[in-house]
């Protein structure tokens, strides 16, 4: 068989690359563009877009080292058992592909990845070899994602920080019996070891540059994780509850959820279809409500029921119709903590409404001046002007809307 083309490579390894949905660059300081001009977005093989919290649209370039791997992860479409067509970068080609892309203003970074060849310390110290070679032999200045290993050395890992920007590793399942059952090589103390040991690391650098302003960067945008949902039988909360775990002991920027998605020629122990997307999407707005809305899990469990969020309202909206007493709230009044519950309010609308209020007391058009859906806050809030009387119970325009009692 005659060898690959590089475009062929890359067909092969960009393709490869899409499972993997941990791939974002916001939370790092963006460092200086080499040359001169702005970075543009661009549609390729390889290209994947992602967004900042500020909106900004990010381009990187989103690729796998290679998809041959010495696992048989019974969820992976690069097992070691699957037929799919191998590909490998040398590490020359994958330094090559992002100068390219990066020159041409195609990319702002890159996202690397990689099947385990020969053993984890081999395949991490080729990752570190293309972020090492990008920064120290051609200056490079974008962003970098590693994918690391969770079983290669600590001293690889850590080598590894010094010159991405972020480093992920995924936790794969939420719970270690469906890992234990789905993808026995894999082991989750081992991964949770390998996450706990990377956060002291990042928290250990974030303190020495404190203190010294010429302590080396460590993995600056922190590290990230991924879960498949809908690959065992775990419902929603408990997924939440893992994820809200990794968060608190680990210091995990983002937990990143992916729907399972059927292989061909799959384990019989895998469900025959993939559950609905608005599943992922649903498990999402929860996580934000985790994280920046104040919620816990036992209040989202009030907007579960069964454990499963609704996939016809947002959870935000469900929970707010599941605990009726807490509404109406008073604009004028109300502390931001009990802001941030009503459905339509978010952290900035919120930081306004309280910069506003110290001026004037707000009536209900001041406050839908700061909305893009008025409708969506209306039955929820009250002020000077406005008294709702009754709460929706359907979001869906096209349903009849059935009326519930707000106090009753």
């Amino acid at each position: 068989m005659p060898a690959l083309t590089l475009r062929q490579k890359l067909e092969i390894l960009a393709d490869a690359a899409k499972y993997d949905a941990s791939c974002a660059s916001s939370g790092t300081s963006r460092r200086h563009a080499l040359g001169t001009g702005g970075m543009g977005s661009t549609e390729g093989m390889g290209i994947c877009h992602s967004y900042a919290p500020d909106g900004r649209c990010i381009s990187l370039l989103k690729i796998l080292l290679t998809n041959s791997c010495i696992l048989d992860c019974a969820f992976c479409i690069n097992r070691r058992s699957s037929s799919v067509r191998r590909a490998r970068f040398t590490v020359d080609e994958v330094v090559r592909l992002t100068l390219g892309f990066y020159a041409r203003n195609c990319i702002e970074g890159l996202f690397l990845s990689s099947g385990i060849i020969r053993s984890p310390d081999y395949t991490m110290e080729q990752l570190v070899r293309v972020a090492r070679t990008l920064r120290e032999d051609h200056d490079f200045r974008g962003y970098i994602h590693l994918k690391t290993i969770p079983d290669a050395s600590p001293e690889l890992v850590h080598e590894a920080g010094r010159y991405a920007d972020r480093l992920s590793i995924n936790i794969e399942l939420p719970r270690p019996e469906s890992l234990a059952t789905l993808a026995p090589e894999k082991d989750a103390g081992r991964i949770e070891a390998s996450m706990a040991r990377l956060h002291a690391d990042i928290a250990e650098a974030k303190d020495a540059r404190r203190r010294f302003r010429s302590a080396p960067r460590f993995a600056p945008a922190g590290q990230s994780t991924q879960m498949i949902v809908g690959a065992d039988a775990a419902d929603d909360l408990s997924i939440l509850a893992t994820a809200d775990g990794l968060y608190r002991r680990h210091g995990m920027r983002r937990v990143y959820y992916s729907a399972y998605s059927p292989i061909p020629d799959s384990s019989s122990r895998l469900p025959p279809a993939p559950p609905p997307l608005v599943r992922e999407h649903r498990l999402y707005q929860a996580d934000w409500m985790l994280r920046f809305y104040g919620f816990t899990l036992s209040e989202l469990a009030s907007a579960a029921p069964a454990g499963r969020l609704p996939l016809d309202q947002d959870p935000k909206l469900a929970w707010a119709l599941a605990n009726r007493a807490a509404f109406p709230v008073d604009v004028n009044r109300a502390p931001r903590e009990l802001l941030l519950r009503v459905p339509g309010l978010g952290p900035k609308v919120v930081a306004r409404i309280l910069a506003s209020r110290r001026h004037r007391t707000l009536r209900f058009a001041d406050l839908a001046r700061l909305l893009a859906s008025p409708a969506r806050v209306k039955p929820f809030v009250t002020t000077p002007d406005w008294r709702p009387t009754a709460l929706l119970d359907s979001v869906d325009p096209l349903a009849r809307p059935r009326q519930l009692a707000l106090f009753g």
